[in-house]
């Protein structure tokens, strides 16, 4: 496997959550188990880390932590090195960092239940361009409202407009960061802290949150539909998500 220079980096994967949308299937196992074919959803991206390049994992735990231990183990059957930090109370999406001691280097962060064929490689490579202090991965998604949507005015009982079950196109957030160690400046162990407002801290403070997008393909399995979804892409695309990512051509944004 080729090493790039980038190897080092160590990949923060969020795996503490119940998952309560997916109940009652996480009734039993943790979101990151939950399968894709014959594969754990954690698993499949441990493998796309490793094809990456990217062996040093940390893995935040929380509910039915042993479990992920027992399925992840220390990661060498995936040419990794695996590591645990685990919340004794739900920690939020960004408070699990300030577990993890001696970053010095920037470092990605993941949620544990994304199925995505992108190349954090090239996502490494424009954090280090663009000299940002995080960067967050977005992608464009196509949201249908399954009502009719009414439009108003200045007089709310006056209708301006009517959309029969519209579809918006928005940009959201694919739950993969990178973050540099400055972050640690805004943490308090033990305090809750969900991502968001950890980057909104950051950006009313001047640091510089960048955002970028590639053309890939990315789903976060949190819903059934999305979980059914996530199902039937996976089977039809086994080898892009385990593989070796392909290069891509990168479209390059910024967060105002």
């Amino acid at each position: 496997m080729k090493t790039t220079r980038h190897s080092r980096i160590r990949t923060v994967i969020l795996a503490g959550g119940q998952g309560t949308r997916l109940r009652p299937l996480t009734a039993v196992f943790p979101k990151p188990l939950v399968p894709l074919g014959n594969k754990p959803v954690v698993e499949i991206l441990l493998r796309r880390l490793a094809a990456s390049g990217l062996r040093d994992v940390t893995m935040c735990t929380g509910y039915l932590a042993e479990l992920i231990k027992a399925v992840c183990g220390d990661g060498s059957r995936f040419g990794l090195r695996v590591e645990y930090v685990g919340e004794e109370k739900p920690l939020g999406t960004a408070g699990p960092l300030s577990l993890i001691p001696n970053l010095s280097d920037p470092f990605i962060v993941m949620n544990g239940d994304l199925l995505t064929t992108l190349d954090f490689q090239s996502m490494l490579e424009f954090h280090r361009e663009q000299k940002a202090d995080v960067t967050v991965g977005v992608f464009r998604r196509e949201v249908k409202i399954d009502f009719g949507v009414l439009n108003f005015g200045d007089d709310p009982h006056i209708l301006t407009g009517y959309q029969e079950k519209p579809e918006y196109s928005v940009l959201v957030s694919m739950g993969v960061y990178i973050l540099d160690p400055l972050a640690w400046d805004f943490l308090t162990p033990g305090r809750p802290l969900p991502m968001p407002d950890l980057l909104e801290s950051m950006r009313r403070r001047g640091h510089d949150i960048h955002c970028y997008r590639q053309e890939c393909y990315w789903l976060d399995i949190g819903r059934h539909d999305d979980y059914a979804t996530a199902n039937e892409i996976f089977d039809a695309r086994r080898g892009a998500f385990l593989g070796t990512p392909q290069v891509t051509k990168r479209k390059i944004g910024r967060d105002q």
